[in-house]
């Protein structure tokens, strides 16, 4: 039996801080597609806007079962690259990164791919399970046995990922291929719709009758409910019966990729193939400033500075076996300095940095890992003027995550001191 696709998708930037949308969503006939991206002011929505991009071209293809895994595959690898790009063009969007969960339809199987605390849910014959497995500390903690399904749910450091997609070589996703049926309920979501509301309640829900629509609806509507703080999105997919005519055909854009692919503007059409959201989305992200300047001015060199090019070439070549060792030198340099940790301050946060705290010239080297949810205000005195100074260092990133912990206690410890009229 052939099957099809009945989705919904929905986003809603939520009541915390946050004055952008930084998830972006796709659901086209063929394709099921969430990112939450990451890293504040370094450009969160521009990361999964730009991952969004890289894969809606893998919509309305034809693809055996295994070739569609590789296809997927594919893509995430050429998107972590287009993140590595755009984050070595413009240095001010060093240390952005997105979660990603895809789903690519062949036939009756599913691709799936996976990476980050973004999920996947899947409600066969009245049973709500989830699919995909979270990257982070307290998935670590769950796999360990140090904490019970329970504790997860309301643990304060289920917001800290270990893996994403970064730009990084080792960024690597989950991949699986599954058969999926008529009657079979997805579910994609981010951690603003995990994050706060109940398990039970997000099982209840999507088990419950209604349509794509309007579970999706209801989904965002009880986080917001539960208050949220952080964005909040939403894909919801019914496999039907490819031969019912249920099927829904228009793609659907939700969130930062929305927002990119709409154009500066923000007065175009939205695009209605998955090629041409491809390519809206590839003009708004990638096009060139307005303003640069014309190469082809400068006009032809005159006869008599011929004598003098031999001069500056001389020069020119020297300049660049000096540019080529330093190179070199920094590189090594530059490698040495990833291998360790320090703690420090982000967007008001406890934040773990990768690398050390100076920077070589024009060369930063450090970038965030981890921020965590502990505000800097709410620390003693003392743990604050040490993250301050930059003076906590780790030579891992485990060790760094310690740190991080003790820090949590010596939070909780102040504010139970003043609790009971004391200070710390």
């Amino acid at each position: 039996m052939s099957i099809s696709l009945r989705y919904a998708a929905r986003t809603d930037l939520g009541l915390g801080s946050k004055t952008r949308n930084e998830d972006s969503g796709y659901a086209g006939p063929d394709l099921l597609v969430l990112a939450d991206g990451m890293g504040g002011h370094a450009a969160g929505d521009m990361a999964s806007s730009t991952v969004v991009q890289e894969l809606i071209g893998l919509d309305g293809e034809s693809y055996g079962s295994d070739e569609a895994l590789r296809r997927l595959a594919g893509a995430v690898h050429s998107a972590n690259d287009r993140l590595r790009a755009e984050m070595d063009d413009d240095p001010e969007l060093e240390g952005m990164g997105t979660t990603l969960v895809a789903f690519l339809r062949s036939g009756n199987m599913l691709a799936l791919a996976s990476i980050g605390d973004s999920r996947a849910y899947l409600v066969r014959d009245g049973v709500f399970s989830q699919i995909t497995k979270d990257h982070s500390f307290v998935q670590t903690l769950l796999d360990e046995g140090r904490i019970t399904p329970e504790e997860a749910e309301h643990h304060p450091q289920r917001s800290l990922v270990t893996r994403v997609l970064t730009g990084r070589e080792n960024d690597e996703p989950d991949l699986s291929l599954r058969e999926a049926k008529p009657g079979d309920r997805l579910l994609l979501c981010c951690d603003g719709l995990s994050d706060y509301v109940a398990h039970s309640t997000i099982e209840q829900i999507v088990t419950g009758e209604g349509s794509p629509a309007e579970i999706a609806d209801a989904l965002i509507a009880i986080a917001l409910k539960a208050a949220t703080r952080d964005n909040v999105t939403v894909i919801v997919a019914d496999v039907v019966d490819g031969n019912d005519g249920s099927s829904t055909t228009s793609p659907q854009l939700v969130g930062a990729a929305a927002a990119h692919g709409n154009g500066p503007s923000g007065s175009a059409a939205a695009p209605r193939s998955p090629a041409e959201k491809a390519a809206a989305l590839s003009r708004a992200v990638s096009a060139p400033p307005a303003d640069e300047d014309d190469q082809d001015d400068a006009g032809p060199l005159l006869a008599e500075e011929g004598p003098r090019r031999f001069v500056w070439l001389r020069r020119g070549l020297l300049a660049l076996l000096v540019v080529a060792v330093l190179a070199a030198l920094g590189i090594f340099g530059y490698a040495a300095s990833q291998r360790q940790y320090y703690i420090a301050e982000h967007d008001g946060k406890v934040t773990i940095y990768q690398g050390i705290s100076q920077n070589l010239g024009p060369i930063q080297l450090h970038s965030v890992n981890i921020v965590s949810d502990i505000w800097v205000a709410d620390l003693p005195s003392s743990d604050r003027s040490r993250v301050s100074s930059r003076s906590m260092t780790a030579s891992s990133r485990q060790a760094a995550i310690g740190i991080v912990e003790n820090l949590r206690a010596d939070m909780v410890t102040c504010q139970t001191q003043v609790a009971d009229g004391g200070s710390c």
